[in-house]
């Protein structure tokens, strides 16, 4: 029965691809819009896609609509969350094995990356799988199914309370369990897809650095250093010791990616630096130097021109000339709160980074297009 029901999805699929390529080709162009217009053309425009705040992938007519959107602003790059508040958005196999879910019931109709994926490429679009909430494993859910089945798990503070930032709650990054989980996750959509490319985000690899009092962490410190973890969880040696841990996750991502496809790009969207490194223990510069990222996109998420430009200017003390190729610039475009930025500081952002050398951009988030 459910062969049947693969084939007769299969067939709508297809039937779909026809209609999209008719779509694409014979619907009327309307005037273009300032932004479109004026923003400035690019080799790398990307853009991030998210199921909150946004139902760009609740169903394949808004898919459809998302690549044509996408389309008339000269994204090339989709950055398409598949993970986040405990669940994968695609129908998983690793996560049914987990915890018994195959996939976020809202979209539990249909597979929302695979059809993205075909869309998208008919149009000359990368598509990315975006882990977006990487070592949290939920926001604000105190039931979370996570807490009851794996409590090793969880991260703790210097309390013995369960990790937790900003409302979303997190694991321990260094325990081998959800490393583990996320390295099967990551294999999963390698090979399940053709996806052109894996992004972790603030929150991979990533941990607040309130956290590693949990008793695997401090049994792990101890074994190396015959002695406790500071309380003060921001000791700048404590601090090093535990990013380090995470930057060697990050390797091993890496390298597994490129075993799988070398194709596959693996890129990075941390905070800023070394902010990021203080609050999330990530030292991201230390990803690009020791060459396990294709790309960054540090999150340069200011609402004025002057701070944006500030912190873009920060990247040449941080890496040398040939290191910052490897950087693109994330643009805070939009928030679910209703937040939009107006058109012409966005392209003026985009003019600023550009004179720095920065070549490609990556905006958060769709919905900024979606008008």
């Amino acid at each position: 029965m459910s062969s049947r029901l693969d084939e007769a999805m299969f067939l709508v699929y297809k039937l779909l691809a026809v209609s999209i390529t008719i779509f694409f080709t014979c619907c009327n162009t309307p005037s273009k819009t300032y932004l479109e217009k004026y923003l400035p053309k690019s080799s790398f425009k990307g853009v991030w896609v998210t199921n909150v705040g946004s139902d760009a992938l609740k169903s394949e007519a808004k898919i459809i609509d998302l690549v044509y959107n996408c389309k008339k602003y000269q994204i090339n790059h989709l950055f398409v969350v598949v993970w986040n508040k405990g669940v994968t958005q695609y129908p998983s196999d690793v996560l049914k094995k987990y915890i018994g879910i195959k996939q976020e019931q809202m979209l539990s109709h249909f597979d929302p990356l695979e059809f993205l994926i075909e869309v998208a490429h008919r149009q000359g679009i990368k598509v990315h799988a975006w882990f977006e909430f990487g070592f949290s494993f939920a926001y604000g859910d105190p039931k979370s199914l996570w807490i009851e089945k794996y409590p090793d798990w969880l991260g703790r503070d210097s309390e013995g309370e369960i990790l937790k930032k900003n409302n979303f709650m997190w694991w321990n990054a260094l325990h081998p369990g959800p490393q583990k989980f996320l390295l099967e996750l990551i294999e999963e959509v390698i090979v399940k897809y053709d996806v052109d490319g894996i992004q972790g985000d603030d929150r991979l690899p990533a941990m607040p650095s309130e956290g590693g009092y949990d008793p695997y962490t401090l049994s792990l410190f101890q074994k190396e250093f015959n002695t406790s973890p500071p309380s003060n969880h921001k000791e700048e040696n404590w601090i090093s010791w535990r990013s380090k841990k995470l930057s060697e996750y990050g390797k091993k991502v890496y390298q597994k990616v490129k075993c799988i496809n070398p194709k596959t790009q693996v890129s990075w969207a941390p905070s800023i630096y070394p902010w990021s490194k203080q609050e999330y223990l990530q030292s991201w510069p230390d990803w690009i130097i020791g060459g396990y990222a294709d790309f960054i996109v540090p999150q340069f998420y200011r609402y004025q021109l002057n701070d944006y430009s500030r912190i873009i200017d920060q990247l040449e003390t941080q890496l040398n000339a040939k290191e910052r190729k490897k950087v693109y610039a994330g643009v805070l475009a939009a928030l679910g709160g209703g937040y939009r930025i107006n058109d012409t500081l966005l392209i003026d952002m985009v003019n600023y980074h550009r004179s720095k050398g920065i070549e490609g951009e990556v905006f958060f988030y769709y919905e900024i297009f979606n008008r």
